[in-house]
Formats: structure tokens, C-alpha cells, sequence
């Protein structure tokens, strides 16, 4: 499968209502286009709000035998001991300017303009890639693993927030090239990829930080619930000890930093106005129909309290209504992101105090002075009628002539479902609504099983009262939407990946990556780094995984790399794989590697990596070497065979046995193999090749490194019979090499002079000289020939008479069948092919009788070269014979050569 980055485009922005109202130039509270502060992209929260977490203990989740390392020192997460931020935040509704509070930038980051300069700069240069976006997130690759290698396993949170980092900073570079090339360029895909990437790592982090909490704890932390009077310790106690609701509540605060980090994008078309007096036009009107005493052309309520719009059923004037829309829709959009305190100061500062007020009265109530032993009282905290609140708000989200997005407000302040997915547009938003019902719905029904729950709240709907809200049922819930955006949202992979996280089913995740590599559309080679390094997290807090998706995911992200040429990465990734397939899937990446240069440093990577060197490269070189199907066996083939492309491939592996003397036994061995099959084949000068490329001194070395492990007893059998192959081979090679050089030399005598007839007398005496060079160099070609001669008999005689034995035979005893075979099947094709090229050189000199001697060495029983030879091969042997006997006839010799006796 090609893992290519897909083609994918930025989710669709959602549209904002912008009015002609809102387009009249006065002050705003919202930053404009042109304001300094959206220069730069909102950065992620840098903290989380104080709201318990849990460990959802589920079968699918296993508990960690021992977790007490995992945590980095310092680095444990504090037990929460007050209430969650939906239920029990403060508020301060000051006239300061709450713009502060959203966008809460340090104002050195401001003031230094180098870091934006460097983005531009940097921008520019991406935009004249072809791909800009997936040319600036190839650094990702890199910078993960140099992360993942710089934490130990004790700190893996720490890792996972560096992950975040390296995100963020990359989000941000890509941020200002969407902004020059567009919203449905290729870099705003890249870029949605590494925003949901970074979300769903700060998903992680949360969660698994307070499971692993729970995990450290669980011998302490107790589920004794302490009888109280308050509501607010009632709602302490129940996110001790609750898991569920605590988990919900992450997830729920994490999906609310998502929407705050979106707060600058939605901000950049919608403007506000600094002003005192709530719904001036209606005022402006209802002073001017006074003054005049003239009625209205078109009906407007004639008083200005709150509720007078329903009251009389009449409307605001129209810019009025076209501002309140736009106040509501971003009132539900602070809300969205979990800022109350600052839609509370938007209220204010527009004018509309008492709907500030309105969105108060969730928090729970406490009196400290009811168990306080001080004789000073303490401010009491909280609303005391929060059931008569509640049941207003749940009403008021029932009434249909509301504004939708002001029934979602109080449908979210009451934990009204219906009104709230009705403004939740994409998957993010319905899973942030039914999260927090969950958590509302589970606060009220602890309150009403600890007799704290007021009797308001008990007259709410039953459908309320009685839902049993679990994490399982959300989901499911969204799968039945009836919105087809949130169906195709559901689908996608990071979407998916943080359904099964909050679920903490692990099989269930696992199965889902399985489904993935196998499906025929390639993944996006960011996700698939992702999911890499989300298993590496796993592995690392012990929880147990299906092994083989484990073993596909990362081989499919080793793939990738090979594919991608980041050759420094693959031997970390391959490391992480059982032993046996990391050598395997190692020694596949090697074969790849074809420049000289890259090879001694694949190796290193690999030694860093604690990989098993030694296997890995004689793997290697038996893969390229046993990639062909020829036989090893007989044949009566005789010409010579060029080197094939796959020849050269063969010659060349042998290069990654050589560059550790420690390998230069099994270089020995594999050489040994290789140049094996090159006889066989008449492939001599492929043979002289791979034999070049072992080192002279690799005997010696062999037997110094054997007795500098304090060795007396000689080495193994298979080093001895190595050092003996690679001798045999030598020793055959050069009488191959010594014959070639007789048949190149015999095959040139120079050239005898032809006398021309009737040549004047200066021809004649040029003819003399020529004759008399002629014979000075066919004295010299023959003297050459002699001594050629002579030393291929030499060399021949070595091979066909080699000592201890025999050419190709072991001395001790071996274990591998295979070669055993190979080495016999050599002896039979190599030795009569040497002894007929001996018999063609003697004869060719004229040495007969020398070559019928040859009939004695071949016959002896001391060689016993004869075992070798076929029926078909002696007749002609022995035909050969008879001719170097004839032509000792011929001479008047008797048949061996000697002189005939009178």
C-alpha cells in the first residue's frame, strides 16, 4: 500500500451573521481584521481548569501492575478538591475590559516582532514548494522521534506535552501560508490534520494523566462519602469519587479549550459596540413617539424591561433585534468555549447587566459558617434558590419564541438536551452538549440521593430526572444524528480515535487502525505518525494491546519512512518490533540502500538502536544472494556468462558484512556462498569480483579474534571449513585466471612476414629485417608461452591435487546439508572443466606424454578424482588420450611416449 498524505481539505467554516448593523463604524469589544492581536493564532491553553480526572475503569482498560515510575517527578497531578468549573466557578463581573481575558497574551510576545518576521519569512519560502503545507510538516517526523528518544519511559506525560508543542509551533507556521494561499489549499488540509492531531494529544494527556492518578492512589482514595449540608462539598465528594463523572467533565473541559483556541477565528467579521443603554434604537424610538405624541408606523413594545418583548408580543426595533441576535449567537459562543465570567462582561458592557445576572445563579451553594469553628463570619458562596433558577432556565429553553441561540444558553446553564443540539452544528459541538448534560444530569441526581436537591428541581421533566446518561450512550446518540455533517465527522479518523480514548477501549481503537491499513484508500502519512506514537504511548504505561496491530501499525509507518527516504528514523521505529521481525524488517529496509556512503551509518542507527547487527546484515546478504531460482546443479553449458544487473546486486551486498571486523567470519561464509553459485554458473569474473571485495587479512582476523576471547581449542568447525572453501576458491580462481592468460597469449603470435615476388633488392632487405624481427618476437612469444604454460599446469595441478583432502572438501565435519551439496556438486562441474582445459594446453604445447600422465592422477585412489567425472566425461577424457597418443605415435614413440625398444 502507497501510504501517501491524502488530499484533504479544511473542515467548512462556519458562516457568521454579520448584519448591516453590524457594520457601523464605533467601538468594538470583539478585535477587528486590522487589530495587532490576530496577527498571531490564538495559542492553545496553556492550562487546564481545576476539574477532576478520572480512570474509567473498564475491562478493555487494564489496570497497570506498577505505575509508580510513569509519573515524572514532580510531575504528579494533584488530587482536585473543589468543584467542577461547570458547576462551581466564580465570576466577577467588573467593567474591566474582558478582551484581556480572551485573548490573554503576554505582551513581550507582542512587542517582539522577530518571531513574526521569521514566520513570514518562512511562509514565503513554503509557497514556492508545489506542496508548502506537507513541505513544512516534514521536520514533524524528525522532531517526534528525537522527543520519543529524549524522555524516558518515567516521563511520558512530559512527551506528550512536547508533542503538543512541536504541534502548536507547526500550526502556526502553516497558519500564516493558509492566510496567503487560501482556505482550500492543500496546507489547510495539512494544517487541520495537526490541529485535530494537537487536540486529540491534549485529549490524551488529560485523561491518562488522572488515570494513571487513580492508578497510584487507588490504595489510598476512599469511597466514604462524609454526610454535609452543602451542596458544593456534596458535589467535591461525588467527583472524588466518581470516575465517570470526573472523566466527563475532562472531556468536557477539553472540548471547551478547543472552542476558546477557535475564539479568534470567529471574531474576525463580527463587530460590537461599546455602549451603556440596552436596545438604544427601541429607546430612541419609544422617546421620539413621546415627544411628538404621533403613534408608531410599525408596532414596538412600549416598555423596555426584559421580558416585555414576550410579555406583550411585540418586537425591538429592527436594528435592536438584528443586535441582539448577534449578541446572543456570541453570548452561546463564550459559552461554547467555557468563558461565562466573559460573556457575563459582555453583557455588561452591552448593556444588558440583568442577563449577566441570569447566567449566575448555576453555582452551587455553601456556607462555610455552618462548620466553621471561627467566630468571623465568611462570605457565603453561591445561589441558595439555584432549583427555582434552574427550572426558569430549563423553561425558558422550552420557549419556542425565543432566539434559538438564547434557548441554548439556558438549555446549556440547565442541562436541557432538545434546545441545545439545535444551534451544535458539527461533531465537536454535539459531543461537548451531551457531555455536559451527562455531567448536569449526574450533579442533580447525586444532589437528590444526598437529600440536598431542592424541591424545584425535582418538578423538572422526567426525561431529565430519570436519564441513565452514560459515555457509550453519548456516542451512540451521535451515531443516530440526524445532521449529516456530524455523521461525516463521526467517520473521521481523529474523531474516531477520541471516541474510543474517552472510552478507553482500547480493542475497540485497535480494531479500527486494523480496518484502516487493510482498506484500499492509503492513510495520511501524519495520521499514521500519529497513531504510531499513540501505541509507543500505550506500550509505555503497560496497558495491554493486541500485539499484531501493534506489529501492522508500525510496519506500515516503517514503510512509510523507507518510502520517504528518512533513513535516520527507520532503525528507532524498527526497534520497537519483536526481535525477530525488527531483524527482518530491518534487513528489508538495507536492501534498499544502494549508496556506499549510507550504509556504515544505517549500521550505526542500528547499533543505537539496540538492534542485532550481526543478524541483520547476514540476512541481508542471504536475501539478495537467494533471490534468484537457478539451480545448483549439473550442466554442460561451457562459454563464459556476462554479469547480469542481478549479479552486480549480489557482488555489492557483500559490502554490509564488511564494514565491523567482527562480521568478517560470516563475510567469509557468505562470500564463500555467493562466488559458489558464480562457478556453478561459468560466472567467472563475477566470482573474481565478490572475492576482491573480502579483505586479505580476514583469515587472520578470524583466528586472532577467536583467541582474543581466550581460546585455546582451535575455532569452530564452520570458520575452519570457511577458511578452507575461501583457499579452494582462491586457488581455482587463479588457474581459471592463468589459463585465460595462455589462451589470450597463444591466441596472438605475431604475424610472419610475407616476402612479395619479384622484389627489387631495398624490399628484399627490408623483408630480412622484418624476418629477423619476426623470429626475435616469436622467440620471445614462445619463451612466454613456456613459462605461461608451465605456470597454468601449476595452478591446475594445485586445484586438482589440493592438500588435505581435496579441493572442496571439508576437514571437519559440517552441519549445513545445503552446502555440503553445493560443495560435491561444484567438485563434479569444476574439476573435469579444469582437467579438460589442462589436457587443451598440453596438447596445444605438444606434451603428449604429459598429458597422458594426467590418465594416472585422474585414476589414483589416493584423489580419486575419477568419482567425479560422468560416463560422459571420462569417454571423452579418455578420447583426448588417445589422440595425445596417436600424435606420440606419430613422432615414433610408443603409445605413453617412450622411446620403442629395437
Amino acid at each position: 500500500m502507497d501510504w501517501g498524505e491524502s488530499e484533504l481539505l479544511s473542515p467548512v467554516v462556519r458562516d457568521d451573521f454579520v448584519t448591516t448593523a453590524a457594520r457601523r463604524m464605533k467601538k468594538v469589544a470583539f478585535p477587528s481584521p486590522g487589530s495587532p492581536v490576530l496577527s498571531s493564532v490564538t495559542p492553545a491553553r496553556p492550562t487546564k481548569r481545576a476539574t477532576p480526572a478520572s480512570l474509567f475503569r473498564q475491562a478493555v482498560t487494564p489496570r497497570v501492575p506498577d505505575v509508580s515510575s510513569i509519573l515524572a517527578p514532580g510531575g504528579r497531578t494533584p488530587r482536585y478538591t473543589h468543584t467542577p468549573k461547570s458547576a462551581y466557578s466564580g465570576g466577577n463581573l467588573d467593567e474591566s475590559d474582558w478582551t484581556d481575558s480572551i485573548y490573554g497574551f503576554p505582551s513581550s510576545g507582542l512587542e517582539n516582532s522577530s518571531f513574526t518576521d521569521d514566520v513570514t519569512n518562512l511562509s514565503s519560502a513554503l509557497l514556492k514548494e508545489d506542496d508548502p503545507g506537507e513541505a513544512a510538516a516534514a521536520s514533524l517526523f524528525p522532531e517526534f522521534l528525537e522527543s520519543f528518544l529524549k524522555h524516558s519511559s518515567t516521563a511520558v506525560f512530559e512527551l506528550l506535552e512536547e508533542y503538543q508543542v512541536i504541534l502548536q509551533d507547526k500550526v502556526d507556521v502553516l497558519q500564516s501560508v493558509v492566510l496567503r494561499a487560501g482556505q482550500n489549499s492543500k496546507t489547510a488540509g495539512v494544517r487541520w490534520l495537526l490541529q485535530q492531531e494537537n487536540c486529540s494529544w491534549r485529549l490524551i494527556t488529560s485523561l491518562y494523566r488522572d488515570r494513571v492518578q487513580l492508578a497510584l492512589e487507588d490504595d489510598i482514595v476512599t469511597d466514604m462519602v462524609v454526610p454535609s449540608e452543602s451542596e458544593k462539598v456534596v458535589v467535591e465528594q461525588l467527583f472524588q469519587r466518581d470516575a465517570v463523572i470526573r472523566q466527563s467533565q475532562l472531556v468536557v473541559d477539553w472540548l471547551e479549550s478547543i472552542a476558546k483556541d477557535q475564539i479568534g477565528d470567529f471574531s474576525d467579521n463580527i463587530e460590537y459596540y461599546a455602549k451603556n443603554v440596552c436596545w438604544e434604537n427601541t429607546l430612541h424610538a419609544l422617546k421620539l413617539r413621546r415627544k411628538r405624541g404621533a403613534a408608531f408606523s410599525i408596532p414596538l413594545v412600549t416598555e423596555l424591561d426584559p421580558d416585555a418583548p414576550l410579555r406583550q408580543q411585540r418586537p425591538l426595533a429592527d436594528l435592536d433585534r438584528e443586535d441582539d441576535a448577534r449578541l446572543l449567537k456570541n453570548l452561546f459562543t463564550l459559552i461554547r468555549a467555557g468563558m461565562t465570567e466573559e460573556a457575563q462582561r459582555l453583557c455588561k458592557r452591552c448593556g444588558q447587566a440583568w442577563r449577566a445576572a441570569t447566567l449566575e445563579g448555576w453555582k452551587l451553594y455553601h456556607d462555610p459558617n455552618r462548620t466553621s469553628v471561627s467566630a468571623e463570619l465568611q462570605a457565603v458562596e453561591g445561589n441558595p434558590q439555584r432549583g427555582i433558577w434552574k427550572t426558569c432556565c430549563w423553561r425558558m429553553a422550552e420557549e419556542e419564541q425565543l432566539n434559538r441561540y438564547e434557548r441554548a444558553i439556558y438549555a446549556a446553564l440547565s442541562g436541557n438536551l432538545k434546545p441545545l443540539l439545535v444551534v451544535c452544528e458539527s461533531w465537536e459541538d454535539c459531543v461537548w452538549a451531551h457531555f455536559r448534560v451527562m455531567v448536569d444530569s449526574l450533579v442533580e441526581k447525586d444532589l437528590m440521593s444526598s437529600g440536598m436537591a431542592q424541591q424545584e428541581v425535582e418538578m423538572l421533566p422526567r426525561e431529565y430526572l430519570e436519564a441513565n446518561w452514560t459515555m457509550e450512550k453519548v456516542f451512540e446518540e451521535l451515531q443516530a444524528s440526524e445532521l449529516k455533517r456530524v455523521l461525516e465527522e463521526t467517520k473521521e479518523h481523529y474523531h474516531v480515535i477520541q471516541k474510543f480514548v474517552i472510552l478507553g477501549d482500547l480493542d475497540g481503537l485497535l480494531e479500527e487502525f486494523s480496518d484502516w491499513l487493510t482498506a484500499a484508500k492509503p492513510l495520511p502519512s501524519h495520521l499514521l505518525r500519529f497513531m504510531t506514537h499513540l501505541l509507543l504511548f500505550y506500550r509505555s504505561l503497560g496497558l495491554a494491546l493486541k500485539e499484531e496491530v501493534c506489529v501492522d501499525v508500525l510496519k506500515a509507518y516503517v514503510s512509510l519512512l523507507i518510502r520517504d527516504q528518512q533513513t535516520e528514523l527507520v532503525a528507532s521505529y524498527v526497534s520497537q518490533l519483536p526481535a525477530e521481525l525488527a531483524t527482518v524488517q530491518y534487513a528489508a529496509f538495507l536492501e534498499t540502500v544502494s549508496q556506499p556512503e549510507l550504509r556504515p551509518r544505517c549500521l550505526q542507527l542500528a547499533t543505537d538502536a539496540g538492534l542485532d547487527v550481526a543478524a541483520v546484515t547476514k540476512l541481508v546478504v542471504e536475501t539478495v544472494r537467494e533471490s534468484d531460482a537457478t539451480q545448483f546443479t549439473h550442466h554442460d553449458q561451457t562459454l563464459e556468462i556476462g554479469t547480469t544487473k542481478e549479479d552486480l546486486r549480489k557482488i555489492d551486498v557483500i559490502d554490509w558484512l564488511l564494514f565491523d571486523p567482527a562480521h568478517r567470519s560470516e563475510s567469509l561464509k557468505q562470500s564463500n556462498a555467493i562466488m559458489r553459485k558464480f562457478l556453478a554458473l561459468q560466472k567467472h569474473d563475477a566470482a573474481k569480483a565478490v572475492f576482491s571485495k573480502v579483505p586479505e587479512d580476514s583469515m587472520r582476523e578470524i583466528y586472532c579474534q577467536w583467541s582474543g576471547v581466550g581460546q585455546t581449542t582451535p575455532p569452530p568447525a564452520e570458520d575452519e571449513n570457511a577458511i578452507r572453501e575461501h583457499l579452494c576458491i582462491r586457488a581455482y580462481l587463479e588457474a581459471h585466471q592463468a589459463f585465460t592468460d595462455w589462451f589470450s597469449h597463444s591466441s596472438s603470435p605475431p604475424q610472419k612476414p610475407t616476402p612479395a615476388s619479384g622484389a627489387k633488392f631495398t624490399e628484399r632487405v627490408a623483408n630480412e629485417m622484418r624476418e629477423k624481427e619476426y623470429q626475435a618476437a616469436l622467440s620471445s612469444w614462445s619463451c612466454r608461452l613456456d613459462v605461461l604454460t608451465e605456470d597454468v599446469k601449476e595452478r591446475i595441478y594445485n586445484v586438482l591435487l589440493f592438500v588435505d583432502g581435496g579441493w572442496m572438501i571439508d576437514n571437519r565435519e559440517d552441519c549445513e546439508p545445503e552446502r555440503g551439496h553445493q560443495t560435491a556438486a561444484l567438485r563434479s562441474l569444476c574439476l573435469p572443466r579444469l582437467t579438460f582445459l589442462l589436457l587443451s594446453v598440453l596438447q596445444n604445447s605438444s606434451r603428449h606424454q604429459e598429458a597422458l600422465r594426467l590418465a594416472d592422477i585422474i585414476s589414483s585412489d589416493q584423489h580419486r578424482l575419477y568419482q567425479v567425472f560422468s560416463k560422459e566425461e571420462l569417454r571423452r577424457f579418455l578420447q583426448k588420450l588417445r589422440e595425445s597418443s596417436l600424435s606420440l605415435l606419430d613422432q615414433g614413440l610408443d603409445p605413453l611416449g617412450y622411446e620403442l625398444q629395437p
